[in-house]
């Protein structure tokens, strides 16, 4: 006879449409990327691929702590956050595929997912570059008069870069609305934190400017939310940014060619027992918030969304070669280049 679980009931915080919608997200991205990992395998999809699997937390609480004229930027482990903001999955598939139908018509790839509709401005392939690009444009709706923000998530292993604290510098200088976020997994590229900097409470390096800084509990979405939730409020009465050190784990590696053979697989099996989504999942069920049932039919959704996103880039035109020489300046009467 199976013993019953001894874990404490999850008490809800939150709406149930806000729990159905964590739960879904979540599920989204696991499934995607697991198919993308499949597919890698197999050769649809070539070049670098970095997936998210475990971090999901990290994206899909941010994004219900957010308004949807805020801007979203990352590195390049960057499929999740585009699916959970409703970036179509056929477009992130058919980028990754590199087809004409991709969110950057094929010209980007797996690093370089963009949704403008969405305010997602992409996925960057150099290391914390990302950073100062997210200042700029918090900088950007500061200037135009807007209460929106940017949040700007990096790797661990980017807050080594100069760039980064030449932006949190700035960024507190002119009270920018930017929400700055590190998804701190623990080995940036395939070195522990411990092995590479003094410094391991990694949302200190934001007090060296005054800036708020805080850690959070990567793995639980809620707690995600909530810091997320509090960094926006600040940022949206003017009183500039924040730094959140999400601490969150990936199960697999830094990419597809990673044998991650810097960490034991105890380790990622502990990790494991503080799943997110099954987070998530035992306060739905033991609030009854939603039934096992209903549950399950979201799995199918999913699957089916999945599914629908890989035929759809199998059957989707590879991009002219003429195309290359498209968009490389998306204005042509741009009226701040002087002759």
């Amino acid at each position: 006879m199976a013993k019953k679980s001894t874990a404490p009931k999850a008490k809800a915080k939150y709406s149930e449409e806000t729990y159905a919608f964590w739960y879904e997200s979540m599920v989204l991205m696991r499934k995607f990327e697991e198919k993308a990992g499949q597919l890698y395998g197999q050769q649809k999809i070539r070049g670098f691929c970095h997936l998210y699997i475990g971090q999901e937390a990290c994206a899909a609480g941010a994004i219900t702590a957010l308004d949807k004229d805020d801007k979203w930027i990352t590195a390049y482990r960057d499929h999740a956050h585009p699916l959970g903001l409703g970036t179509d999955p056929g477009a992130v598939m058919a980028e990754l595929y590199g087809k004409a139908t991709g969110t950057t018509k094929g010209k980007g790839g797996s690093m370089h997912i963009f949704d403008k509709e969405r305010g997602f401005m992409g996925g960057h392939g150099i290391v914390g570059a990302q950073v100062p690009m997210g200042l700029g444009i918090g900088f950007a709706e500061k200037y135009r008069g807007t209460k929106n923000l940017c949040i700007c998530h990096m790797g661990d292993g980017a807050v080594r870069q100069g760039a980064v604290h030449e932006a949190l510098n700035l960024a507190m200088l002119y009270k920018t609305p930017v929400i700055f976020v590190i998804e701190n997994n623990g080995y940036a590229m395939g070195t522990s934190v411990e092995r590479t900097s003094n410094v391991t409470e990694l949302y200190t390096i934001g007090e060296a400017y005054d800036m708020p800084s805080f850690p959070v509990d990567g793995m639980n979405v809620e707690a995600i939310h909530e810091a997320v939730a509090e960094a926006a409020d600040r940022a949206r009465r003017g009183d500039g940014p924040t730094l959140l050190e999400f601490r969150t784990y990936r199960y697999k590696g830094h990419s597809m060619s990673d044998p991650q053979k810097y960490r034991t697989r105890e380790e990622v099996e502990e990790y494991k027992m503080r799943d997110p989504i099954e987070q998530v999942k035992k306060t739905i069920l033991d609030n009854k918030i939603l039934t096992e049932e209903k549950l399950a039919e979201i799995d199918k959704r999913v699957k089916q969304q999945v599914d629908d996103s890989v035929k759809f880039a199998e059957e989707s035109p590879w991009p002219d070669g003429q195309k290359a020489f498209e968009d490389v300046y998306m204005q042509e009467d741009y009226p701040f280049v002087m002759e």
